[in-house]
């Protein structure tokens, strides 16, 4: 028989065993006009799918497909759009409202079938010389609708920015083939990694401000401490609030997350421990900074307050003699004595010279 001949049923067979990769559905141009959505992709079983992908075209797919998955990204989203979107996921509305104002602490709530998780982004401003108005940490928010189906995360601020973390997740298919908890590690964990890196370039700046306070001739201002302390402040409600979610996603009793992800979970928690220890102790070193710059004002005002107590001492020699000798009475000592004018003046001049050796002595001058 010719080999072609066989080859022929042999390829159309394999055609119908093979699933051909999902294809997006051809839809019409968007109305002009500015959309949040910065992508928004179809993953089966790890795998991106080509094409450009709807929302609702994804889901549907999604639906229809094994061990497939949506996950979209926006970007500080309006209202309208975002509430298009919650109809479409069948997101709740409380949910929604928190995505839109991009105003809360850290946390992990559940609606349904659906988790919703909270971070606080940070990113460390350079700068060139801290003052009292410098901007040293920068805030932001991430929040994250986790379903088995779909991912959503919602982007505030520039402070972390999701793009790497899409492209370094899907390098990674095996870990991306678990899912949308795995999208949420990946956040959580680029997150915190820069949570690591705003803690050491903030321990830099205390260094700076340590060494400036308590150096040989200091003039560091407490507006400069003060501002830091804010910044600092602003860091921490970041930081700490989101141990509590964590703890909650590597419970061993928390079946929602698949068993692998929750190690990798643990990682993200030993890491945002460590940098939650790191800011606490930068707080008490700042207090103790303030501390001793406030002690240190207190000591050069009292430095001030003798140097002005000292000349006014030795002022005061001066004012009494004179003021003895205007009394203009008409019987006083020495009044006809010829010598009496240049020795008063001598005696005021070695009197003023005593005193200002003696202070000097005693580090009153």
């Amino acid at each position: 028989m010719n080999r072609r001949a066989w080859r022929a049923p042999v390829r159309a067979v394999t055609r119908i065993l093979t699933p051909e990769p999902a294809q997006p559905p051809i839809r019409p141009a968007p109305a002009p006009g500015r959309s949040a959505i910065v992508d928004c992709a179809l993953y089966v079983d790890g795998v991106r799918q080509p094409g450009e992908w709807h929302y609702a075209d994804a889901l549907a797919a999604a639906r229809e497909t094994d061990r497939a998955f949506v996950w979209v990204g926006l970007h500080e989203p309006e209202l309208p759009e975002m509430t298009e979107i919650a109809e479409t996921f069948g997101l709740h509305e409380l949910a929604v409202e928190d995505a839109v104002k991009a105003e809360q602490r850290p946390k992990l709530e559940r609606f349904g079938e659906i988790n919703f998780l909270v971070l606080r982004t940070a990113r460390y401003v350079e700068h060139g010389e801290l003052t009292e108005n410098s901007e040293v940490v920068e805030t932001g928010q991430v929040m994250l609708f986790i379903s088995p189906l779909f991912v959503i995360s919602v982007r505030h601020g520039d402070a972390c920015r999701l793009a790497p973390v899409r492209a370094d997740l899907e390098a990674k298919q095996d870990l991306l083939a678990h899912g949308p908890w795995a999208v949420a590690y990946a956040v959580a964990d680029r997150v915190v990694d820069l949570y690591m890196v705003v803690a050491d370039q903030v321990e830099m700046d205390l260094d700076a401000l340590e060494s400036e306070v308590f150096g040989r001739h200091s003039h560091g201002r407490i507006q400069r401490i003060y501002q830091m302390k804010r910044e600092l402040v602003e860091f921490k409600r970041a930081v700490a609030p989101l141990q509590r979610p964590l703890m909650t996603l590597t419970a061993q009793i928390n079946r929602e997350v698949p068993k692998e992800i929750r190690r990798y979970f643990r990682d993200v928690q030993d890491h945002l421990t460590r940098t939650v220890e790191q800011v606490n102790s930068y707080d008490d070193l700042l207090n103790s900074i303030l501390q001793a710059r406030l002690a240190q004002v207190t000591v050069d005002q009292n430095n001030d307050m003798r140097k002005i107590a000292a000349w006014a001492g030795i002022a005061a020699v001066w004012t009494a003699i004179a003021g003895i000798y205007g009394m203009n009475f008409a019987f006083m000592p020495e009044l006809g004595w010829r010598y009496g004018y240049p020795i008063v003046l001598t005696v005021m001049v070695l009197s003023s010279v005593g005193l200002y050796r003696w202070f000097r002595r005693n580090g009153w001058l």
